[in-house]
């Protein structure tokens, strides 16, 4: 039938998926084209069967749910993929989510709902578990907060980097200005721009700054 929703199943627990895949099929319109115990065989049998939607373990060997969902992902038309594990870690639902898993549904989810949401999936709707959502949105902002903060180095020009990188040697302005062959006046009027931009009051807390800060 072509109305099907074709399903790969990967966990290494036989009993639980073998369980998973008889309740799925009992749906009628979901049809298990394969099966697999660990990520390298998920991803192969993925690759070689195309299906709709893939549920993936993420506690697996040979790369888990994780490692079958990067080289699912690489496929020209990937399927709808989601994490069906008991990992409630932070870590694992976020780089679920940000290698591309429409889904992160946590077992012990009755039949009836795990079926809605296999047809939710092939739909093209995501699904995280209620619990795990507040917690992604949270991690997301806190992330996306660290990402955006700001370096107060990034408003100084590479001269002024340079120089900004003897002061913070302990390099006096004529060390400066003998290492990078300009005149002490001149160093001196490249310091008060640095401690503008830097919003800093002496040269102390500019170097402190910058050993914070500078890379290399």
């Amino acid at each position: 039938m072509s109305d099907m929703i074709r399903i790969v199943l990967a966990d290494d627990h036989p009993i639980y998926r073998d369980g998973l895949a008889r309740s799925l099929a009992d749906a009628g319109d979901i049809e298990i084209v394969g099966q697999a115990s660990d990520g390298e065989q998920a991803a192969e049998v993925v690759l070689r069967e195309r299906p709709d939607v893939v549920l993936l373990d993420i506690s697996m060997p040979k790369g888990g749910g994780i490692g079958a969902l990067t080289k699912i992902m690489q496929m020209d038309l990937p399927p709808r993929v989601a994490m069906l594990t008991a990992s409630e870690a932070d870590d694992d639902l976020m780089q679920a989510i940000k290698l591309g898993a429409l889904g992160y549904i946590l077992k012990g989810v009755g039949a009836e709902d795990l079926v809605d949401l296999v047809r939710e999936l092939h739909a093209g709707r995501s699904y995280v578990s209620p619990g795990l959502a507040g917690r992604l949105l949270v991690a997301m902002r806190r992330r996306d907060t660290t990402a955006r903060a700001p370096n107060p180095l990034d408003d100084l020009s590479k001269r002024e980097e340079d120089i900004l990188k003897l002061v913070a040697q302990g390099k006096s302005n004529r060390e400066v200005g003998d290492a990078l062959d300009l005149q002490e006046k001149t160093v001196k009027h490249y310091m008060t721009s640095i401690l503008q931009k830097l919003q800093v009051r002496n040269r102390v807390e500019a170097a402190m700054l910058a050993r914070q800060h500078m890379k290399g």
